[in-house]
């Protein structure tokens, strides 16, 4: 029997690092429905401080997701990244982090443009005649660019 997951990212920002995440992965940031959650609202199975407007629409506000623009109407998406929210801010090394595969651009190309847009460069490593570098986004989780 075959499962599928997806990775789940705490954070504190949860719209805006899935939007720097859409960008660096060239994915999109999985629309919700506003009129979904106006509803869920005014029925009663939700309140209005469960909700948020991000790039002017309604969005609940704890949480944003980012998946593949060619599986963005898959019912059930392959790659799926949900961003949210906790209370406190990243303090230690993440037990789990993600590489950043750059289908042979250049590394040191790649890590100027991440820093100009947030991303922190952390060390360079190698194993081999492999290197890569070691990042981490704007809200301080790693990732590797190799």
């Amino acid at each position: 029997m075959g499962l599928n997951i997806q990775i789940a990212i705490d954070c504190r920002n949860p719209h805006e690092l899935a939007d720097w995440w859409a960008e660096t992965l060239d994915w999109a940031v999985e629309p919700q429905d506003g009129e979904f959650i106006r509803s869920m609202v005014e029925k009663g199975f939700a309140t209005d401080d469960e909700t948020t407007r991000h790039n002017g629409k309604l969005v609940w506000r704890t949480g944003a997701a980012i998946r593949p623009v060619e599986e963005l109407d898959a019912k059930a998406p392959q790659r799926r990244l949900l961003f949210q929210t906790v209370p406190e801010a990243k303090t230690i090394k993440n037990r789990v982090h993600w590489d950043v595969r750059l289908d042979g651009r250049d590394k040191d190309e790649v890590r100027a443009e991440l820093e100009a847009r947030g991303a922190k460069f952390l060390w360079t490593a190698s194993q081999g005649p492999h290197e890569w570098h070691t990042m981490a986004d704007p809200e301080g989780n790693e990732f590797c660019i190799s």
